[in-house]
């Protein structure tokens, strides 16, 4: 099966369980790269219940050769800072990281983002994954009953992510003041380092080494940048002088701003 042959066999798959976006299917144009992103949107948009196991292989398959068509980055060839040895900065797709874990910067329902396309790094992460990172985080909130608090983490499984394990943390929305500034108060920048501190001891309880946090909070939540990075450098700073753990945090940027702010922040 080619590529764009796997492609429309999980379309197929899909619409067979929600008919009710056919016809709008049908319009799209019958090109490799439409009909890829019509998967990727049916797949953001569907519902967590049980999984066809031929849909899996074929998803799976698909999600993988994607993985290492993008690049797979290997941690262990990442520098670390000079004057912070257990630190490493890097501007990237957090979905090529090969660490034991990344941070996904989730909302209270923690089912991903459900916007077909989205470019938040739920919905990222999630399209990387695949559907089992869903049904997985669904089973958790099923067994939890409730939203899912500010400040706290969960781990599940990375699928098909070259990380071992996504950690799911939700921090702070900041709502815009009268003025349309958004300005965090006391009570958010606890939030938001509780997120940081969550994360890190998960990472720890479960044995592992190394964890790449996204800017939490930053994007669609409408943290402050700067504010939220110095949050994040001091909070990780913090946790690992008082542990004396042994685990590599990458703080992983993506847009050219926030890498910008980290170098200063860290020195580099």
């Amino acid at each position: 099966m080619t590529k764009d042959e796997r492609i429309r066999f999980l379309i197929d798959i899909l619409l067979e369980e929600m008919p009710r976006f056919r016809a709008e299917a049908e319009k799209m144009p019958d090109t490799p790269e439409a009909q890829r992103r019509l998967l990727r949107g049916l797949m953001n948009v569907r519902p967590p219940m049980p999984l066809r196991k031929d849909f899996l292989a074929d998803q799976d398959i698909l999600l993988q050769e994607e993985a290492e068509a993008r690049g797979i980055v290997e941690i262990e060839t990442l520098p670390t800072v000079s004057e912070h040895p257990r630190i490493v900065l890097w501007q990237g797709d957090i979905t090529r990281l090969a660490v034991d874990a990344i941070v996904n910067a989730a909302n209270s329902a923690l089912l991903g983002c459900f916007v077909p396309g989205h470019h938040c790094i739920d919905n990222v992460i999630h399209s990387a994954a695949g559907l089992q990172l869903r049904e997985a985080c669904a089973a958790i909130m099923r067994k939890q009953g409730h939203d899912e608090p500010t400040g706290s983490a969960k781990i599940t499984p990375g699928f098909n992510l070259p990380a071992r394990y996504v950690l799911h943390t939700v921090g702070p929305i900041i709502a815009p003041d009268g003025k349309g500034q958004y300005a965090p108060t006391e009570k958010d920048a606890a939030l938001l380092a509780s997120c940081y501190r969550s994360c890190l001891t998960l990472t720890e309880k479960e044995g592992l080494k190394s964890v790449a946090f996204c800017c939490i909070s930053t994007g669609e939540f409408h943290y402050p940048k700067r504010a939220a990075a110095e949050i994040a450098i001091r909070t990780v700073r913090d946790w690992i002088g008082k542990t004396g753990s042994a685990i590599k945090v990458v703080f992983n940027v993506f847009q050219d701003e926030d890498a910008v702010i980290y170098r200063a922040l860290l020195g580099i």
